[in-house]
């Protein structure tokens, strides 16, 4: 893939955002949402955005603050999910000045061919793909067709999807994905999604560190992006898979201390900016790297553009 500097400020370097998404990826018939014009976030008591502030220092207290918050949280970023527009997305990225951004689905929810279709219109996204547990089907086969039309990772969500990563049909889908040489994107850490009388379709369980480390050491060849980085749970992931080459990790949610103890642990060629949009905000994660980078240019470009681009095949 060819990658050509269309974004920005004339002599800014490019921006690679690696973890973002359209669409609504909680429902399904999501993607209808990406089109839409004029959607704005309803005003609702933003716990993330408080976090943002702080560029994700939380003092060693984030994970208690976000279960003694966790239905307001919840019910913020599910507010967030709903301005997944592509208008917004687009506006999202020229304040932030992100070149590009890796869109993920999550099937039957978003698919690839949601993405594909807003990608022939806006060529700074990256779709992955993703693969629909809801229903039988040729897994080999849709993940040859998405990858011809130009998927460029696989996304898996194990909460959303209730589907574990270590279940024989996640495996399965990755031993048939590995032989494009593709990376894999995974959802680490436990989080909730659903509220209410829709309470049990949280499984929170699923997003276990343990899990993603058996995928990993499943498939030593494929190499794996963990999401997030494990959330609250970075140390886990840190301890769990600091040894695995095949291992990077995306900065989206976590701060500046915890991005250089990332560094530290995987090298500085496998870490990569992320906001998680709309779920996080660019603006202040990319400060966050740069707070984590105290002003050494090299490494700033590693974690926002060289490092993904390498990953991705993309000729920069």
């Amino acid at each position: 893939m060819n990658l050509q500097r269309n974004s920005g400020k004339k002599g800014e370097a490019l921006i690679i955002d690696v973890h973002s998404h359209l669409g609504d990826i909680l429902y399904p018939g999501g993607g209808n949402l990406i089109d839409q014009k004029g959607v704005r976030m309803e005003k609702i008591r933003d716990p993330q955005q408080d976090n943002e502030k702080l560029l994700m220092r939380n003092f060693g207290l984030g994970k208690i603050f976000y279960y003694i918050l966790l239905k307001q949280a919840t019910r913020a970023q599910r507010a967030r999910n709903r301005i997944a527009t592509l208008e917004n997305m687009r506006s999202s990225m020229e304040e932030a000045g992100v070149s590009y951004t890796v869109c993920l689905p999550i099937a039957p929810n978003v698919t690839f061919d949601d993405l594909a279709q807003a990608a022939k219109v806006e060529n700074r996204i990256i779709p992955f793909t993703s693969v629909d547990f809801s229903r039988e089907l040729d897994v080999g086969r849709k993940l040859a067709q998405d990858v011809s039309q130009g998927a460029e990772g696989l996304k898996l969500h194990a909460i959303i999807q209730r589907v574990p990563l270590h279940d024989r049909r996640t495996m399965d889908a990755v031993q048939v994905f590995s032989q494009f040489q593709k990376p894999v994107l995974v959802h680490a850490g436990k989080s909730h999604y659903y509220l209410d009388d829709e309470s049990e379709r949280n499984a929170p369980e699923n997003g276990n560190i343990s899990h993603v480390e058996e995928l990993v050491r499943s498939f030593p060849n494929v190499r794996f992006i963990v999401g997030h980085a494990g959330l609250f749970w970075q140390d886990q992931v840190r301890k769990k898979l600091g040894d695995c080459k095949n291992v990077w990790v995306d900065t989206s949610f976590q701060s500046p201390g915890v991005i250089r103890k990332l560094i530290k642990t995987f090298g500085a060629d496998h870490v990569m900016y992320a906001s998680d949009w709309p779920w996080g905000s660019r603006l202040p994660h990319i400060k966050t790297v740069r707070a984590a980078c105290r002003g050494d240019r090299e490494l700033e470009k590693r974690i926002f553009c060289q490092n993904a681009a390498r990953l991705l095949g993309m000729d920069v």
